[in-house]
């Protein structure tokens, strides 16, 4: 319920504050006083779009706050899927700012337009004369009679199901399409992937087989330069260790005078050790190159695979076919396994279509079981509200068609006379009757559901009499269990509200201003004759006033 209502600089406010109760609260003034104003400001608070020119003074911030009791409604769900945070006592408010960027604001926290109108339908609930797109609305209708018959609990399973049946239904679509696709390019991929396998890419190093290439294609120079070097290494007297060996058996014959002639023998014999290992290595070389035609083609071949390769696939070494050959694989793959995840998937669809379908079953059993009742509410509340003769008729029909809160299709027909054809809401009820043919629903859903707060605009418009006394008893017994703002013209139901707020206007240093002031008993009895008689009280309109109070 809303707590507290503030509005600063909207329209012809320009700061007012006023704390509302629970219960029945009437709204009265005279037209033009600001009463749409306070519905405007509400409105924008609840997610409408701002507009700069219902500022007062567009120089400064324009406000409007709400404070909202919710601990009893249930929404900490609503507040996790909306990623808002949830607090028992919730603040909404927002903000036009003179250069026009408005600002929306949850608990302080700056929230999107769409998060404040995914929130706005579970807290206030604001309903006008000409306000029949809700009740001709097919979803609205089922919402009436699941209320009544109190099919929450079978409502929530059948939507999980539904979500869980069309979540595997859109991957099933995804993956038929995936595997349409994937099979044009499966021989393809195939044969790309494998012609890499084929090179055995993954023991493949490119610069040893560059190397043993040029090697074997230059084996009989490459041993003849060895062998070259060998014999320079080894050849008698001029043979480079054959010279070092001759330096150093000099250098050991002064090497005990001194550490100097100690160091060079040392170094010189080291140098001596490492020609000599060398020499063996360009040796053995020498005797393991030779001349294999048969290797170098094959080791030719290899090569020339791989350049293509990478041509093929603008890349410039094996990593990078490697990577495309890992890839290609796992595209084969995913497509092969396309078939197995399909069935999987299709078995899981016929499970949760076939316990939806049971649970749909359900719902349908247990709202052709409550129509009858609930018609039977609805026309006996309908009697005293000048329509003795009015009629309605469900027609519901099941099918195999899934929809958010089943397999039923609804039709809701109506006639306000005896004799008269039922013809659709829309088509045959007037505005009056509209009006309290949705009267009687809220009531209806009040009992039966927890509701957010109401707001009635004039939704007694074209009514007088006892028929509006009538309608205010209903709203009275609604607002038992449901927080009721109710803006009105007539004194019979003005005198049923268990709080009174006027919408008045005033001047001062001729700038006009709406105001709302809490009304007294006594100023309740003169604001009710006002209605009664007019702007001149009477002593039989107060008289009358205070009857209708009593």
């Amino acid at each position: 319920m809303i707590t507290t209502l503030a509005i600063k600089n909207y329209a012809l406010i320009e700061d007012i504050r006023v704390d509302l109760n629970a219960g029945l609260t009437i709204i009265t003034g005279e037209t033009g006083a600001g009463k749409s104003i306070l519905l405007g400001a509400l409105a924008l608070l609840l997610g409408k779009r701002a507009d700069i020119s219902s500022v007062k003074d567009a120089s400064k911030k324009c406000v409007v706050e709400g404070y909202f009791s919710i601990n009893n409604y249930g929404l900490e769900k609503i507040f996790e899927e909306n990623e808002l945070d949830y607090e028992p006592q919730t603040i909404l408010r927002r903000e036009i700012l003179p250069s026009g960027k408005s600002r929306a604001f949850v608990n302080d926290t700056p929230v999107t337009l769409n998060q404040l109108q995914a929130l706005a339908p579970f807290l206030v609930d604001v309903h006008s004369q000409h306000d029949t797109l809700e009740i001709i609305s097919e979803n609205f209708q089922m919402e009436i009679i699941d209320a009544f018959a109190g099919n929450e609990i079978f409502l929530k399973k059948y939507q999980q199901q539904f979500s869980e049946y069309k979540k595997i239904s859109e991957e099933l679509k995804k993956l038929h399409k995936e595997r349409e696709n994937a099979a044009k390019e499966l021989d393809y991929n195939t044969f790309l992937y494998n012609e890499l396998q084929l090179v055995g890419l993954k023991n493949t190093n490119q610069q040893d087989l560059e190397e043993k290439c040029e090697t074997l294609n230059n084996a009989e120079a490459i041993q003849d330069s060895l062998q070259q070097v060998s014999k320079l290494f080894e050849e008698d007297q001029i043979g480079s260790l054959e010279t070092a060996k001759e330096a150093r058996i000099v250098l050991g014959r002064i090497k005990e005078f001194s550490k100097t002639f100690d160091e060079f023998w040392q170094r010189l014999n080291s140098l001596i050790i490492e020609l000599e290992d060398l020499s063996n290595e360009v040796l053995n070389s020498a005797e393991n190159i030779e001349a294999d035609p048969e290797l170098l083609f094959q080791t030719n071949e290899k090569l020339q695979q791989l350049y293509k390769l990478q041509q093929k696939h603008g890349v410039t070494s094996v990593e990078e076919l490697v990577e495309i050959q890992n890839s290609l694989e796992e595209k084969v793959n995913t497509t092969l396994g396309l078939d197995d995840r399909i069935n999987s998937l299709e078995k899981e669809s016929v499970t949760i279509r076939e316990a939806a379908l049971k649970t749909s079953e359900a719902l349908h059993n247990k709202r052709t079981e409550a129509i009858p009742k609930l018609k039977r509410e609805m026309e006996e509340m309908l009697a005293p509200l000048g329509l003795p003769n009015a009629r309605f008729q469900f027609e519901l029909e099941n099918s195999l068609e899934f929809k958010n809160n089943g397999t039923d299709s609804l039709q809701l027909l109506f006639t306000a006379n005896k004799g008269l054809a039922y013809g659709t809401l829309k088509k045959v009820a007037s505005g009056g009757e509209m009006s309290r043919i949705m009267l009687v629903i809220k009531a209806v859903l009040a009992k039966y559901k927890k509701l957010p707060t109401i707001v009635f605009d004039e939704i007694d418009t074209g009514v007088s009499g006892e028929v509006a006394n009538k309608m205010a008893d209903i709203m009275l017994r609604m607002s038992g269990g449901v927080q009721l703002l109710s803006i009105t013209h007539l004194p019979q139901i003005a005198a049923k509200g268990e709080y009174h707020i006027k919408v008045y206007k005033s001047e001062e240093n001729d700038v006009t201003t709406t105001r709302l002031k809490m009304l007294s008993e006594s100023e309740r009895i003169n604001e009710i004759a006002q209605m009664l008689g007019g702007a001149t009280v009477t002593e039989a309109a107060i008289a009358n006033a205070k009857e209708l109070l009593n």
